[in-house]
């Protein structure tokens, strides 16, 4: 007859000597503990992680032990599922043996190709943003292709924007014919026209002081008297006395 207590002491033992540092024992009645499994380091050394809570069935190892998922890190849904379902497998293709650190190894084993795929996604999505960082580069130096519709799409907006200028022109220059001022109202409101400025022009205008010695003078110059000269001849401009 199995001796499954016995079984089930040894075995607690023996799992935190192999991982002293994951291994914790939660109860002694059922014999309940936790082992976390952590893949390899990915990319930027992230890593996906689980937390594995064991607790042996009444009949262990001829029963499969009770297991789930205590915690998690960078785990998606469907990868704890996918993990769940392999366990349950594990557990009953290694029944009536010592199988938790075969479950372990499992898990261990499927979180490195778990990291990996995530690994594998960062690289596609690098390659990915390289690819259209490209693509916008070349668009940027080649231009938009000449074809039909992107011009006719060109066109449409380029039309709609010349509109949109013309109204605001024409909205401007309305607002400026109103805003406009004639002569007299100019006239009205230039403060730099002072009344007495206006005042000083009439002024000057009807007051003119003449210099009357100005044309005293002019009586005292000599003038030659040419109707003395025997040669002159009213008729002939050339009969100059001064010839």
């Amino acid at each position: 007859m199995t001796d499954y207590s016995e079984e089930q002491r040894n075995q607690p033992e023996a799992l935190e000597t192999i991982c002293p540092d994951s291994f914790t024992v939660l109860s002694e009645t059922p014999p309940t503990f936790t082992i976390t499994v952590t893949s390899e380091a990915g990319e930027n050394d992230e890593t996906v992680q689980t937390t594995l809570m064991f607790t042996y069935s009444e009949k262990y190892p001829d029963d499969a032990p009770l297991y789930e998922i205590f915690s998690q890190e960078n785990l998606a849904d469907n990868d704890v599922s996918d993990i769940l379902k392999l366990l349950a497998l594990q557990a009953e293709e290694n029944l009536g043996m010592v199988m938790i650190f075969t479950l372990v190894s499992a898990v261990q084993e499927k979180l490195n190709e778990i990291a990996d795929q995530i690994k594998l996604e960062e690289k596609k999505k690098k390659k990915q943003k390289e690819k259209e960082a490209e693509e916008a580069e070349k668009q940027l130096f080649h231009g938009t292709p000449a074809t039909i519709e992107n011009f006719l799409s060109w066109k449409a907006k380029f039309d709609a924007e010349l509109l949109e200028i013309k109204k605001k022109w024409m909205k401007e220059k309305e607002q400026a014919g109103k805003n406009k001022l004639s002569g007299k109202q100019l006239f009205e409101t230039d403060h730099n026209l002072d009344t007495s400025d206006t005042q000083f022009l009439e002024d000057a205008g009807n007051n003119v002081e003449v210099d009357e010695s100005l044309f005293q003078e002019m009586g005292d110059l000599e003038l030659g008297d040419d109707e003395d000269d025997p040669d002159y001849n009213p008729a002939d401009p050339e009969s100059d006395s001064t010839d």
